[in-house]
């Protein structure tokens, strides 16, 4: 059985405790858990603990019954259900309109996990400044140790604000030193987060291990830099200034780390997928223990795929929770794997066409995510419910730094070159054709290889992994008529939207509690 994060270490106790602040609000308070922290930290087993709860909050939300306050469920349907990738059936239509308001719950909902899970960030880097080490007699070996866990919680942090830059632009900014005053954290701005991201992923880097050093879904080196290889692929779209450059620097130090393909890539998404290790660069790790019981983790991607049957998803059949528009599958040569092993669409029960955005049957939907292990067995359910996933969920994997590769050539960016581009490409497609990376059943030539062709094999390599949001509006296609897809701002055929949602607002709820904060252009 695989254990989150493989931290035999982590507290439920602290997890569940932890997980419960919410909001700007209650921001800057410490977490109380009926210890205190001069016990818990007096070791560095304690120090162990609390950082395996700040990998933690990856995998259990706070309170809700169907995960609503659970991390990667409402980071889908914000990057998923805006876009041509997903279609809600039960809930939250304004998402697939494009037409949300400051008041919408659900974007608020992952405000504040973003929001809570940064203040446990600052709380760990609080208790582990030196002075506090120092006064607690750790000296040597164990203020090493201490020192790796604060980079890897300085990473965690850089992450959740990275996502907190991307989806709402201008957030509060809470850092250490207004956890210690009490103050209400002030607003800032976009391209001063960006900044201070950059900032502390490039001073953390010599204390993060050497990439695959750290034990599997822990951060190292390699993590710091996808995020940055991502954060400069979108730096124009939040800063004005392109870093194409500096993407193609950090996806070669990536690809350099020993990263590659596995051969099969509907092996990517199974219950058994922490086998991965070649290609997945840093991972949210689920397992069906008891102990980790959440509706909001991949077994709402795998049960959430509109009509797919138990004997495909390997759990207990369909929610009917979503679809994707017609545009995906043409995409691909052909709507099954017949040709490109990516087409894993789910058409037994569902048609292609949306004609009726509520009907669960309109849409195709996949069989990407399945809770079975590459020999075909079903894990055994190890919980009273029945429907929990052993499928670890990747961040980063070696694929995308490929994709912002290629990407970032075509942009402009040197210290890369064409010829390496394509092979990347091809690579990709060698693998979707043939089972194997090297096979030239998928080749394209230069000619073909263009930011059009980028953007649509994103799509096709990466489509139900929480990229198509930041994709479209890096590509300026998520709110403008230049691209459509069925349903796009509440009309059968598409239309364009106002450029405001390009970004979310900051929910109401703080900017009545936060005076300090103003709300994004046009909300």
């Amino acid at each position: 059985m695989k254990y989150i994060h493989k931290f035999k270490t982590v507290l439920v106790v602290l997890i569940m405790a932890f997980c419960l602040i919410s909001c700007t609000k209650e921001l800057d308070r410490e977490p109380t858990n009926g210890i205190t922290n001069e016990v818990q930290y007096s070791s560095v087993a304690g120090y162990q603990q609390v950082l395996g709860t700040l990998y933690a909050t990856f995998v259990f939300g706070g309170a809700g019954p169907w995960g609503e306050n659970s991390f990667l469920k409402q980071y889908f349907n914000l990057q998923e259900a805006t876009t041509d990738e997903v279609v809600l059936t039960w809930d939250n239509p304004q998402y697939h309109s494009l037409s949300w308001t400051a008041d919408q719950a659900n974007i608020g909902a992952f405000y504040t996990i973003l929001l809570s899970n940064i203040t446990l960030c600052n709380n760990f880097i609080m208790e582990s400044g030196d002075a506090k080490i120092s006064q607690r007699g750790f000296s040597g070996s164990d203020a090493q140790a201490i020192h790796q866990y604060v980079a890897e919680a300085r990473l965690l942090r850089a992450y959740f604000y990275s996502l907190l830059l991307d989806l709402y632009g201008n957030p509060p900014f809470a850092t250490v030193e207004t956890l210690v005053s009490g103050e209400a954290p002030k607003q800032i701005k976009r391209k001063d987060l960006f900044d201070f991201i950059e900032s502390e992923l490039k001073d953390i880097e010599p204390l993060l291990p050497e990439p695959r050093a750290n034990a599997y879904g822990r951060a190292d080196k390699a993590v710091g830099w996808a995020l940055l290889s991502r954060l400069y692929l979108n730096a124009e779209v939040y800063t004005g200034t392109g870093r194409y450059t500096d993407a193609i620097t950090y996806c070669n130090k990536v690809i350099n780390g020993g990263y590659s393909l596995i051969n099969n890539y509907s092996w990517l998404m199974l219950a058994d997928n922490q086998l991965n290790t070649n290609e997945f660069i840093f991972t949210i790790n689920f397992s069906n223990s008891n102990k980790q019981t959440t509706w909001g983790g991949t077994n709402f991607i795998i049960l959430g795929a509109a009509g797919v049957d138990s004997q495909t998803t390997g759990l207990n059949g369909s929610w009917d929770t979503f679809r994707m528009t017609p545009s995906i599958p043409a995409l691909f040569p052909t709507a099954d794997t017949t040709v490109d092993r990516r087409a894993a669409f789910w058409k037994n029960t569902q048609t292609l066409a949306i004609d009726n955005i509520a009907d669960p049957r309109n849409g195709y939907s996949s069989f990407k995510f399945r809770n079975v292990n590459r020999d075909g067995s079903v894990p055994v359910q190890d919980n009273t419910f029945g429907n929990l996933s052993d499928v670890d969920f990747p961040i980063f994997r070696i694929a995308e730094i490929y994709l912002t590769y290629a990407e970032s050539v075509l942009r402009g960016g040197t210290g890369g070159n064409m010829e390496t581009a394509l092979s990347y490409i091809n690579k990709l497609r060698g693998r979707a054709y043939g089972n194997n990376p090297a096979s030239t059943a998928g080749n394209i030539g230069v000619s073909q290889l263009n930011l059009d062709f980028i953007l649509d094999e994103r799509a096709r390599e990466l489509y139900w992994e929480c990229q198509r949001r930041t994709d479209l509006v890096r590509y300026n296609r998520l709110t403008t008529n230049t691209y459509l897809w069925a349903w796009k701002g509440g009309v059968k055929g598409g239309i364009g939207v106002a450029e405001k949602y390009n970004i979310f607002p900051i929910p109401t709820f703080d900017l009545l509690a936060n005076p300090n904060l103003q709300q994004n252009t046009g909300y």
